[in-house]
């Protein structure tokens, strides 16, 4: 294992732990939390909003979850900073800045253009 590998090993350590410990609080929030009852309607409808934003963010801290969990499996294997779809190096600071990235850069462009659909087919 190289510094570098074990600098990364130690980030994403670092973000899984915070993830851990966010999505613990926010099932002990949701287990916690009453619904209202008597409430405005307004007051109702702030609470359904800020429930529904609280559960986007739970979901999305579960995906990252699962993305850092995926990024320490392939540091195991050897196969960090390795494309998963071309196969070439994955550019040290895009790592840097999301270590869990499965894509080299090229290709992640690639792939959301594909998601778009980018408007340029018919």
């Amino acid at each position: 294992m190289t510094r570098n590998d074990e600098r990364f090993r130690q980030q994403l350590e670092a973000e899984r732990s915070e993830l851990l410990d966010t999505i613990s609080h926010f099932k002990v929030a949701a287990r916690n939390k009453k619904p209202g009852l008597g409430n405005h309607m307004a007051d109702d409808g702030t609470e359904a909003f800020d429930q529904a934003a609280g559960l986007a963010l739970h979901r999305n801290d579960e995906a990252l979850l699962s993305e850092v969990d995926a990024a320490l499996v392939r540091l195991d294997k050897g196969a960090f900073g390795v494309c998963e779809r071309c196969g070439s190096e994955i550019d040290y600071a895009r790592l840097k800045a999301l270590p869990y990235a499965r894509l080299c850069i090229g290709c992640q462009q690639h792939v959301e253009e594909n998601m778009k659909g980018n408007g340029h087919r018919r």
